[in-house]
């Protein structure tokens, strides 16, 4: 099998690409923002402070001063928070369950390999986008940091959860790559059986 010469100047292409990319909208926010000329105004009258918009200068309100049907807010955010958790739970639970399933060992041969395949690809996928969170994290400091002056400590807060978005995205599409190899293994036992719940049990569960 031949050696591809060209992927990693392909690949160069590419990071030069991003970087390039990253540089002229670092620039232009830096001149838009740069460039904040006050419109004319009578004599005497006192200028006007000007707000940007994003997300990072809204004002979030008291929670605790919000009532819903007699819950404040700020329960209601922690009882969010027990969902997600129990979520997770559930799911844990649901992908041992799937995975005790009875299988044939040729199907399941051949869901580890397709799982093993899968898995290679999220690896390449994760490489790249921790390439592209360093321009991306760039760009934030840049931005948050010199252009919005803000407190150091807000602009870490802004880059650890874009990290946290980031992994738990890929974090749920390698959860899913796993348990649906191991459903559709499952499912095509049931299927010798020739009974059709069994069939349409198991897809359900691990969805």
């Amino acid at each position: 099998m031949g050696v591809n010469r060209n992927r990693n100047p392909r690949r160069m292409l590419w990071i030069g690409g991003l970087v390039l990319s990253a540089a002229v909208m670092a620039g232009g926010a830096a001149t838009v923002l740069a460039s904040g000329i006050q419109p004319d105004r009578p004599a005497g009258q006192p200028a006007v402070e000007v707000h940007h918009g994003g997300e990072a200068s809204l004002v979030v309100p008291d929670l605790a001063q919000a009532q819903f049907l007699g819950v404040s807010g700020h329960t209601l955010l922690l009882f969010g928070l027990l969902v997600a958790v129990g979520g997770l739970l559930f799911g844990h639970h649901i992908y041992h369950q799937v995975r005790r399933m009875p299988v044939h060992q040729s199907m399941a041969e051949i869901a580890d390999l397709i799982y093993e395949t899968c898995k290679t690809y999220l690896l390449q996928q994760g490489k790249f986008l921790l390439i592209l969170e360093v321009f991306i994290a760039v760009i934030i400091v840049f931005y948050f940091g010199f252009l919005q002056r803000m407190e150091p400590v807000r602009v870490v807060i802004i880059l650890l959860f874009s990290l946290i978005g980031i992994g738990g995205s890929y974090g749920v599409a390698w959860y899913g790559i796993r348990i649906n190899t191991f459903a559709n293994s499952r499912t095509a036992f049931a299927s010798l059986r020739g009974m059709p719940f069994p069939i349409m049990e198991i897809p359900l569960r691990a969805g």
